[in-house]
C-alpha cells in the first residue's frame, strides 16, 4: 500500500501512512490499530456527507480492517456506526449495527444502542418491536441487562401501550438480574389495575378462581337465622387478586434468592468487556466458579448464556472454549452448536501458534465421520506452524486409524523429507516413526533400524536420544537375553556420551538413567562400571 492514498491533507496523508505501515509491521498490535483508527476519523476535521470520498473509503476500509481483526469491541461498533450515519445515512448506519451485534451477540450496550438509534430513526412501532425482542433474545438474560430493558419500556412508554409494558415486566421479574427489586415494585403496582385475564395464565386463572369459588360462601347472622351470603363477582375478583399478588411475591422470593446466589460471583467480574490485556488469575478463577455453578443449576438456556459472556472477555483463553465445546457436547443434539463453537475460535480467537483449539475441532470432525475436513485442518494448521510436531504427529495416527499403519508412516516420511520441517522437528519425527513401529506394529527390529539408520543425522537432538535409550530400556528382556540386551543399551550411552553433539547437561542426566539400569539389572560386573560413570559424570 506504499502508494496508496488516504485522503486528507498531504500532512494527514503521510501520517497514516506512517500509522498503516506500523500496522503491517505488527498486526496484534492494540495501540497500532487504535493510533490508526483516531487518525481515520479525524481526516479533514471529521468526516460528513460532504467529505472527500477518497477519505471515506479510507477510513471505512480501516474500520472494517480493524473490527475484523477485534470484533467484540462493542464501542467501536457504535462509532463506525455513528460515522456511517453521518456520511451515507441511517441504512448505512444500521447495516454497521447490524454487523455489530453478528460479531458480538450478547453486548448489553451495543443491543441497547442500536434499539435507541431504530427509535430514533424508524417510525414504525412493529419495526422497532421486533428489533427489541431480538435484542431481549441475545442480551435479556445478562446480569446488567437493566439499560436494554429500561430502553425497551420506555419505548412502549412513548406509544401508551400499558398493556405491552406490563407484559415486559411480567418477562423481566423472572430474571435474576442487578435490579430486579426495582422492575417487581412496578410489576406489582401496575398488576393491581390489568385484567385478571393478564395477570395469569389462562389454566391458573381458571384454578385460582375454581379454588375461591369452592371455599364456599360466608355465613352471616340475620336475627335468629344464619344465611349463606353468596359471593358477588367483585368478592372473587377481590380474593383471585390476593391470590395473585401472593403468587407474584413468590416470584420476587424465587428471583431474588437466584439473583442472591449470583452476586457472589457477578461482584468479582472486574472487567465484563473484551480487552487484549490478560486478566489476572482471581478474574479467571471466578469465570471459572461460575461457569462451575451454572452447570450445577442445570438450566441450559443460562449456562449457554454465561459461557458467551465469558468468551466476551475470555475470548484469547483456549481453555474456556474448549471447556464450552466440550459443555455443549454433552448436551443432546448440539452437533452444529459444537461445530460452531470451534470455528468461531478457530476463525477468530485462538491463534494458530496455539492449535490445540484446532486440533481438537479435527478430533470433533472425525468424531462425526468428516475425516477428510480433519485432515484438511491438520494441514491448514501446517501451512502456518510448518514442522509442528504435535500437530504431524496427530495427523499420522488420524492417517492410521483410517488408513492403516503405512498411511502414518509415509506422513512422517513427507515431513522428515520437507525442507519446510526443520532439523529439531525432523529428529523428533523421525523417533515417533520407530515407536510407532515399536508400539503399534510390534516390530522391535524395524524400529531399532530407524534409529540406527538416522542417528547421524540428529547427534545434536535431544528428544532423539532420549527416546532412543529408553525404547532400549524398556525392551522385555531375561536371564537368557539380558547380556545382549545390555550390549545394546550400552552401545546407545557410549553413542552419547562419545559421538553425540548434545549439552553437557543434557548427557549427565542421560547417563544417570543408564547408571540406574546398571544398579537394578546389571550383571556382578556392572557395580564397577557403574562406579566408574559415577567418578567421571558427577566429578
Amino acid at each position: 500500500m506504499a502508494d496508496y492514498s488516504f485522503g486528507g491533507t498531504d500532512e494527514e496523508n503521510a501520517e497514516l501512512k506512517k500509522l498503516n505501515a506500523e500496522v503491517l509491521d505488527d498486526p496484534d498490535s492494540f495501540e497500532n490499530w487504535e493510533k490508526l483508527v483516531r487518525a481515520a476519523e479525524s481526516l479533514e476535521g471529521g468526516l460528513n456527507r460532504n467529505s472527500s470520498p477518497q477519505s471515506i473509503v479510507a477510513t471505512r476500509e480501516i474500520y472494517d480492517r480493524f473490527l475484523a481483526k477485534f470484533p467484540l469491541l462493542f464501542g467501536y461498533w457504535k462509532k463506525y456506526a455513528d460515522l456511517e450515519f453521518s456520511i451515507a445515512g441511517t441504512e448505512a448506519a444500521e447495516l454497521v449495527y447490524e454487523r455489530g451485534v453478528a460479531s458480538i451477540t450478547n453486548s448489553v450496550d451495543l443491543w441497547t444502542n442500536y434499539c435507541s438509534f431504530k427509535v430514533e430513526t424508524s417510525h414504525d412501532p412493529d419495526v422497532i418491536r421486533e428489533l427489541f425482542e431480538r435484542g431481549a433474545t441475545c442480551v435479556g438474560l445478562d446480569f446488567l441487562a437493566h439499560p436494554f430493558w429500561d430502553k425497551y419500556v420506555e419505548f412502549e412508554e412513548r406509544l401508551e401501550a400499558q398493556e405491552k409494558i406490563f407484559a415486559i415486566l411480567d418477562r423481566v421479574v423472572h430474571i435474576p438480574m442487578h435490579q430486579y427489586a426495582r422492575y417487581f415494585e412496578r410489576y406489582r403496582h401496575l398488576a393491581q389495575h390489568r385484567p385478571l385475564t393478564e395477570l395469569l395464565p389462562g389454566d391458573m386463572l381458571a384454578h385460582f378462581r375454581s379454588d375461591v369459588e369452592n371455599e364456599g360462601p360466608a355465613t352471616v347472622q340475620a336475627g335468629g337465622q344464619q344465611i349463606k351470603a353468596e359471593k358477588g363477582e367483585l368478592e372473587i375478583e377481590r380474593e383471585m387478586r390476593t391470590r395473585i399478588d401472593n403468587f407474584h411475591l413468590e416470584i420476587f422470593s424465587r428471583t431474588q434468592t437466584e439473583t442472591t446466589k449470583r452476586w457472589t460471583y457477578e461482584s468479582e467480574i472486574k472487567r465484563p468487556y473484551f480487552h487484549v490485556t490478560e486478566l489476572d488469575e482471581t478474574q479467571l478463577v471466578n469465570w471459572r466458579k461460575y461457569l462451575d455453578f451454572e452447570e450445577v443449576e442445570g438450566d441450559y438456556s443460562r449456562t449457554q448464556f454465561l459461557y458467551e459472556r465469558c468468551l466476551v472477555t475470555c475470548a484469547y483463553y483456549d481453555e474456556f472454549w474448549l471447556r464450552y465445546s466440550r459443555w455443549m457436547l454433552a448436551q443432546p443434539n448440539k452437533e452444529e452448536e459444537v461445530r460452531h463453537i470451534y470455528q468461531r475460535a478457530s476463525m477468530l480467537y485462538a491463534p494458530i501458534s496455539r492449535p490445540a483449539v484446532r486440533l481438537h475441532y479435527a478430533y470433533f470432525e472425525e468424531m462425526c465421520d468428516r475425516v477428510e475436513l480433519a485432515k484438511d485442518i491438520h494441514q491448514a494448521v501446517l501451512i502456518n506452524l510448518p514442522g509442528h510436531i504435535e500437530t504431524i504427529v496427530s495427523l499420522a495416527n488420524l492417517s492410521r486409524r483410517h488408513g492403516g499403519l503405512e498411511a502414518a508412516i509415509e506422513v512422517y516420511k513427507a515431513q522428515i523429507e520437507s525442507p519446510a520441517c526443520d532439523h529439531y522437528a525432523k529428529a523428533a519425527l523421525c523417533a515417533e516413526w520407530a515407536r510407532l513401529l515399536w508400539k503399534i506394529k510390534g516390530s522391535v527390529d524395524e524400529a531399532r533400524k530407524v534409529y540406527q539408520q538416522n542417528a547421524h543425522w540428529y547427534l545434536d537432538s535431544r528428544p532423539f536420544w532420549i527416546s532412543y535409550l529408553f525404547f532400549e530400556l524398556e525392551q522385555p528382556t531375561s536371564a537368557e537375553s539380558e547380556a545382549t540386551q545390555y550390549k545394546r543399551i550400552k552401545q546407545v550411552h557410549d553413542d552419547i556420551r562419545r559421538r553425540s553433539q548434545l549439552p553437557p547437561l543434557t548427557i549427565k542426566d542421560l547417563s544417570h538413567y543408564y547408571m540406574v539400569y546398571l544398579l537394578e539389572r546389571g550383571a556382578k560386573g556392572s557395580v564397577k562400571e557403574y562406579m566408574t560413570l559415577d567418578r567421571e559424570v558427577n566429578g
